[in-house]
C-alpha cells in the first residue's frame, strides 16, 4: 500500500490495526481508529513513551511479585497507557472525522482484511459516495452486494500480485 500511495494511486490508510506496520512500510497518510502501541503516554503527566521503553521490563511496576508488567513514568509514577482504544471507549473525534472525509472524496474504496462486523469502524463503508467498491476478504461480507468488485483471498496476496503486474 505504501507503494501505491507513493505512486499517486492511494490517497489514505484507514485501519483498525495498532501495531504501526502501514507507517513502517512507508505509508504517510494513515488514519488509526483504534490508536497505535508506537504512542504511549503517562496517564498523570501526559509524559510520551514509545515503544522500547513500554516493553523494557526495567520500567515496569512490580504487581503481585512480578516486575515488568506495567510501565510507569519515570518523570511522575503514573501509569504509561499506550494510545488505544481499549474496550467501550470511545474512537478519537478527529481520526474519525479524517477517514469520512477521506472516504467521502475517494472515487474507489479497497477495504480489505476485514469481515466489517466490527462498529462503528465497519459502518464506515456507509460514506463512500465514489464509483467503485472492491472488498478483499478471506470470506464473505455483508457489503458484497453493493461492491463492484469482491475478491476472497487474503489481502497480502492481492496486493502483492497487484503491485507485481505494475
Amino acid at each position: 500500500m505504501a507503494k501505491l500511495e507513493r505512486e499517486g494511486k492511494l490517497k489514505a490508510i484507514v485501519t483498525q490495526n495498532i501495531d504501526g506496520l502501514h507507517q513502517l512500510a512507508g505509508s504517510q497518510v494513515v488514519y488509526e481508529l483504534h490508536g497505535s502501541v508506537l504512542r504511549n503516554n503517562c496517564m498523570r503527566c501526559g509524559a510520551f513513551y514509545d515503544l522500547d521503553y513500554v516493553m523494557d521490563p526495567e520500567h515496569g511496576k512490580v504487581t503481585d511479585g512480578i516486575k515488568g508488567l506495567i510501565p510507569i513514568c519515570e518523570k511522575c509514577g503514573g501509569l504509561v497507557k499506550p494510545d488505544v482504544v481499549l474496550y467501550e471507549e470511545a474512537l478519537d473525534d478527529e481520526v474519525v472525522e479524517n477517514a469520512i472525509h477521506a472516504i467521502t472524496k475517494a472515487d474507489t474504496l479497497i477495504v480489505g482484511g476485514t469481515s466489517l462486523v466490527v462498529y462503528p469502524a465497519a459502518g464506515l463503508v456507509n460514506y463512500f459516495r465514489g464509483k467503485n467498491l472492491v472488498l478483499i476478504n478471506k470470506s464473505k461480507t455483508q457489503y458484497n452486494g453493493k461492491a463492484t468488485l469482491v475478491i476472497n483471498d487474503p489481502i497480502g496476496e492481492v496486493l502483492g500480485t497487484v503491485c507485481e503486474i505494475e
